[in-house]
């Protein structure tokens, strides 16, 4: 019979792998403007807007290579639709932006008139929550993608998941 040391410790050892596995599972990748892309005259905020961005989701910039590119701008900067603090610009027409830290993100293309008045922009608000794998996160406003929906339904089995493995590896260990 195993030791009640070992299958605490075994427990223990796979509630922290799952702690920091599953996170990254729940994170979501947006393509901006769905369908439609990084184009000319989309309503980008309408596109944001219900959408919850969270810490570690990404932007999917899907545009024609050298007709747009996409800027990460500050906020005034993204009110005159200018760049001035030497941002270097996302060229490749697929550009992956990870969202790293909470708080308002404002992108912009910079090719002359696409953002003034073409209204390519986006303003954004990450969450500040990481996404804890012991806390659900909470209802999304307005229509949920796929994705989000799986997002929501892998962090309500968290709790359950983790008493079947530790349940399992308490049977193999007696």
């Amino acid at each position: 019979m195993a030791s009640p040391n070992i299958f605490f410790t075994v427990a223990v050892v796979v509630v922290v792998v799952t702690a920091f596995a599953i996170p990254s599972s729940w994170a979501t990748e947006y393509v901006v403007g769905d369908e439609k892309g990084w184009s000319l005259d989309f309503d980008y905020q309408s596109w944001a807007a219900g959408k919850e961005f969270r810490i570690g989701d990404k932007l999917v910039f899907k545009y024609t290579q050298g007709v747009h590119d996409v800027v990460k701008v500050n906020g005034t900067e993204f009110q005159q639709c200018v760049v001035i603090n030497n941002s270097v610009p996302l060229r490749t027409g697929n550009d992956v932006i990870t969202l790293l830290t909470p708080g308002r993100k404002w992108y912009i293309c910079s090719v002359p008139g696409h953002c003034a008045t073409r209204n390519m922009k986006l303003s954004i608000t990450v969450a500040a929550d990481v996404g804890s794998p012991f806390s659900a996160p909470g209802p999304n406003q307005g229509s949920q993608t796929p994705s989000s929906s799986a997002r929501e339904n892998a962090a309500s089995s968290f709790p359950g998941w983790i008493a079947v493995i530790v349940t399992f590896l308490g049977v193999l260990l007696v």
